[in-house]
């Protein structure tokens, strides 16, 4: 049995990055050998292309998040909060696109109901209720999906992330919480560990003799769901669409002949990889579409990756777990101590960490 309660730490609150750095490639950087040989080390983002090696392949996540989250409000006046997760089938008497969603709260929204944006001009209707809890919503008719959520939709922000209706910094999430490789739409979270790249910073990697190649994962609401079994190994990851490119997996095969290291930025690529590599016996093996619901934790042995970039990540939560695969658990421990005595920013607006 391994304890998911081994994997608490303690975070003073005002560590929680509530927004970016001015810029993005100057979060701080703890480098940290997973060997233990040498001492966790501080660096800037930026000095990034110094800290890898000639040869070297980063693989990089290029989902792009779109405007999901809804402020809506029932005719009654209470407010509720609904995250658009994926397109669904839409009955043959749907005027407007249906998704499927997670309401906050939701228990008192029903099938029937209409929720209603604004002042009141434009609404949504609640088509049913899946046995997960979710809903199925119907927009309104007339305007594409995308034209409506740039209208109404704010950045799907993890809760930590403390927005108000009305809040300046909304614009800022627009720009910020995505990536500048971002392409492929579809994911209801960033990849994070990307946001410190600039495209300054990249070229400076090509320069360095440092390659990067890109697969999609369409992060879902199932990477942030809590562990809320005792033992870990009863966890169960929620499906996540993925694509791995055959130039990604050729990028890979051409990083290992040169001797270079195949690191994973962030926990969104590692858990593609290494599920990937694993269904297919090989990672050679393994250019096409899936579904990702691997659990990565503490015993796992990596087939793909050699280093890891990624943020700082909530006490107890599978991407903590993975990295605690990656380095161990004391390790990664000592390396969280280092980061709260010196005052790191935490989650998805903080700063980051190079496993190597």
């Amino acid at each position: 049995m391994v304890s998911v309660e081994i994997f608490d730490y303690e975070l003073p609150e005002e560590l929680i990055a509530q927004e970016p750095a001015r810029r993005r490639d100057e979060s701080r950087l703890l480098a940290v050998d997973r060997t233990g040989k040498d001492p966790a080390r501080e660096h800037r983002f930026s000095d990034l292309p110094g800290l890898l090696q000639r040869g070297d392949l980063l693989v990089l996540n290029d989902a792009l998040v779109e405007p999901l989250r809804l402020r809506a409000r029932r005719p009654t006046g209470g407010t509720v909060e609904v995250l658009l997760l994926r397109p669904a089938p839409a009955p043959a008497d749907a005027e407007g696109a249906v998704w499927e969603a997670m309401v906050r709260p939701g228990k008192r929204v029903r099938p029937g109901e209409a929720l209603l944006l604004g002042d009141g001009e434009s609404g949504l209707q609640v088509l049913g209720e899946l046995p997960s809890g979710r809903r199925l919503i119907e927009l309104p008719g007339g305007a594409s999906p995308r034209e409506f959520l740039l209208r109404w939709g704010e950045m799907p922000l993890p809760p930590y992330i403390r927005r108000q209706p009305g809040d300046r910094r909304g614009a800022i999430d627009r720009d910020r919480y995505q990536t500048v490789y971002a392409r492929e739409r579809g994911a209801v979270a960033a990849p994070t560990a990307g946001l410190h790249f600039t495209h300054d910073l990249l070229a400076s990697l090509v320069a360095a003799g440092i390659e990067s190649t890109t697969l999609t994962l369409h992060v879902g609401p199932g990477t942030f769901q809590p562990v809320r079994v005792a033992d870990v190994e009863d966890h169960r990851m929620e499906p996540e669409p993925y694509v791995l490119p055959g130039e990604c997996v050729e990028a890979i095969a051409a990083a290992r002949r040169r001797g270079g290291r195949v690191i994973g930025v962030g926990t969104t690529v590692v858990r593609t990889l290494e599920y990937a590599a694993r269904r297919f016996a090989g990672i050679e093996n393994a250019a096409g579409e899936g579904d990702a619901d691997i659990f990565i934790y503490p015993g796992f042995e990596f087939a793909v990756i050699d280093a890891m970039l990624t943020n700082f990540h909530l006490p107890c939560s599978t991407p903590l777990l993975m990295v605690a695969a990656l380095i161990g658990r004391e390790p990664l421990l000592r390396a969280y101590e280092t980061a709260v005595e010196g005052r790191f920013r935490f989650y998805s607006y903080g700063d980051a960490m190079l496993i190597s």
